[in-house]
């Protein structure tokens, strides 16, 4: 077996089953789960019709760089959202979904011979930068999201002989689960480091089309053009309809960036043997090119979070995030384990403990006290689940 295997840690459900696992919950109160980041909203019917219309797509082996007229339609809605003119032949790879992809870049990137080399991470985070980084033969460090500053990422606690080391970046903006989104004077500094350093900069951008302000999140490929890095040296981007389009099954999404990585990309998932079917091709198409379901999705969860953020900030220390769907919010005692698995007991409403989303680092554990909870559930559902969290933090 594969020894890197056993240098894995137990996804963050996993551990949480293990922890109620001699739980019953009230029996008195339906189950509310607010607790995996899901989307639940119905699925576009433009999606679903295109997928019913090319179903002879099923019928031959999909190319693993994707149908040209898939990657143009990504390279039009990079255009259209960003204001960035991207090179679709090159520029651009259709992936199955971005967990996928960022599992099998990091595979891509690193180097398995070199023992000391390091990914950097963001903390909290998504478990799937670990697990890359460890499986590609390579340490982590990480960067702790700092409640100061918005739970932006402390870049400055990684010191120099660490970013000697490191080969890849981990980028989440807007965060998971923080709901952060990153400026442009960070991205600069991710830039600077970079070119000093050489390594890649993966940025994770699938929650950037759920956001509550006016004005959308600013992605990496718009920061690095505004910076006059028009040919994305070391950056790449992830993006997904998972989350923008309600259509987490299809498992579509892309990669875009610097065209040397891509190249070198495309050759591993030729091997890897992760090519999109056609018919996912197709309705991928007819997603990336309407924004009208995107702006119903938004207004939703816009809908949500303004019924629900003011009631539990009344007891939680809570408050509207940039983007993203998930309140992260700080727990009275400072104990979010014992927190959860009461509020589970007690009141039937599954959240997830903040420090199973973190390692301890720099002395601290920056998910301890906290709790994520995903508003993915309809409205009054979400409300219910509030009322109950509100109930339950008042008892204690």
């Amino acid at each position: 077996m594969n020894p890197l295997l056993g240098r894995l840690h137990a996804y963050p459900f996993e551990r949480l089953r293990a922890l109620t696992r001699d739980i019953t919950p009230n029996p008195a109160l339906r189950p509310i789960s607010l607790g995996i980041g899901e989307p639940k909203h119905p699925a576009p019917a433009l999606v679903e019709e295109a997928l019913c219309a090319h179903l002879s797509g099923l019928s031959s082996y999909p190319a693993t760089a994707g149908e040209p007229a898939l990657r143009e339609a990504i390279a039009g809605w990079v255009q259209r959202r960003y204001g960035v003119a991207l090179d679709a032949a090159t520029q651009v790879l259709p992936v199955n979904g971005s967990r996928e992809a960022l599992f099998s870049l990091a595979q891509t990137v690193l180097d398995p011979a070199e023992r000391e080399a390091v990914v950097v991470c963001p903390n909290p985070f998504y478990q799937i930068y670990e697990g890359a980084a460890l499986l590609g033969g390579a340490n982590t460090a990480f960067a702790n999201s700092d409640p100061a500053r918005n739970f932006a990422c402390d870049w400055s606690q990684i010191d120099e002989a660490t970013w000697a080391r490191t080969r890849l970046v981990f980028a989440c903006s807007p965060g998971n689960p923080t709901g952060a989104v990153m400026p442009l004077d960070e991205w600069q500094r991710l830039f600077e480091l970079s070119d000093r350093h050489g390594f890649v900069i993966a940025s994770d951008e699938c929650y950037s089309e759920i956001y509550f302000r006016s004005e959308a999140p600013l992605g990496a490929l718009q920061a690095a053009k505004a910076l006059g890095r028009d040919d994305f040296r070391n950056l790449v981007v992830l993006s997904s309809l998972s989350k923008r389009s309600n259509v987490p099954g299809m498992r579509s999404g892309f990669v875009a960036g610097d065209a040397r990585i891509l190249k070198a990309f495309l050759l591993y998932r030729t091997y890897h043997g992760s090519a999109m079917s056609k018919t996912v091709q197709m309705a991928s198409i007819a997603a990336w090119n309407d924004e009208a379901h995107v702006q119903a999705n938004r207004a939703l969860y816009r809908q949500k979070f303004e019924r629900v953020t003011p009631m539990l900030a009344e007891v939680l220390d809570v408050k509207l995030p940039d983007a993203g769907f998930y309140l992260w919010a700080a727990v009275p005692g400072g104990d979010d384990i014992a927190y959860s698995l009461g509020l589970l007991a007690q009141y039937n409403v599954a959240v997830l403990p903040g420090s199973l989303l973190a390692r301890e680092a720099h002395g601290v554990n920056p998910g301890a006290g906290r709790i994520r909870m995903a508003l993915v559930a309809e409205i009054d559902e979400c409300v219910e689940a509030a009322q109950r969290i509100v109930d339950y933090t008042r008892s204690l």
